[in-house]
């Protein structure tokens, strides 16, 4: 079984998988009452996808909300992911602005992990892991395909560089177009998980025909799961309420 990942008081990748929440409003406003709302509802860590915040182009405007946030949930864990649009987000800025925003906030230690898209390039990539682990803060390495979903050979060869490049929790997401495609996400979980991975892995199969993979991630080997509490940032996403149920049946059946 690939190693445990400690992030507070989470510890990724062992037992029933965590469940992360996205925030996506688009103020301060907005994000602080999501925020709130989320002490009522059962959960492990948030995501906040920065790419929807109004000001995300304005470093200082994006550290003043990071430290509200960090004061409104105490020792929640945050991962902080701005999504690029070519792989699911609101907005696409400059691979420069997108290395500067991701190093700029691993360096204020208010967040606990960052996301950094695998297809960005090897150096930039490199470049704000090295920075993320200096401050302490830890790395999911991402990708999306919300078009297709890859053999299984490249959705573990993908895993596999995620690791190579310091990742300290890789992650895919693919969409599929047939209960085959499903599958072969599941299939790639598990081969991945037990033959390749040092670390816990995070795999899901998007949309209505992929919930089985947000569910079963204790069977074939993925760490975490999204579910959410207000509105969804992906596609399938279903209620964090239900989710956390179905996650303990299965946990119990096992």
């Amino acid at each position: 079984m690939a190693n445990i990942v400690e992030v507070r008081n989470l510890k990724l990748g062992e037992g029933i998988p965590k469940i992360c929440v996205p925030l996506v409003g688009k103020t301060n406003e907005e994000i602080l009452e999501e925020a709130k709302f989320l002490k009522n509802v059962k959960f492990d860590l948030i995501e906040w996808r920065v790419d929807h915040y109004e000001n995300v182009e304005n470093l200082e405007k994006v550290k003043e909300i990071v430290k509200a946030l960090r004061e409104e949930v105490g020792e929640t864990v945050i991962l902080f992911t701005f999504r690029s649009k070519k792989e699911g987000g609101e907005l696409e800025v400059s691979d420069e602005y997108y290395a500067q925003l991701n190093k700029t906030v691993s360096e204020t230690k208010l967040v606990d992990l960052v996301d950094v898209e695998l297809f960005t390039g090897d150096e930039i990539v490199k470049d704000i892991v090295e920075t993320a682990h200096n401050n302490g803060v830890k790395v999911v390495m991402s990708n999306h395909d919300f078009f297709k979903t890859p053999a299984k050979e490249e959705i573990i060869s993908r895993l596999c560089k995620m690791q190579d490049l310091g990742a300290d929790l890789p992650k895919i997401a693919v969409m599929p177009n047939t209960s085959e495609d499903v599958v072969t996400l599941l299939a790639a979980t598990e081969e991945m998980s037990t033959k390749h991975a040092n670390r816990p892995i995070i795999t899901m199969s998007m949309g209505g025909l992929g919930l089985v993979s947000r569910l079963a991630g204790e069977t074939f080997g993925s760490a975490l799961t999204f579910g959410a509490a207000k509105a969804a940032s992906a596609p399938g996403q279903i209620s964090v309420d239900k989710l956390a149920t179905i996650l303990e049946v299965m946990h119990e059946s096992r």
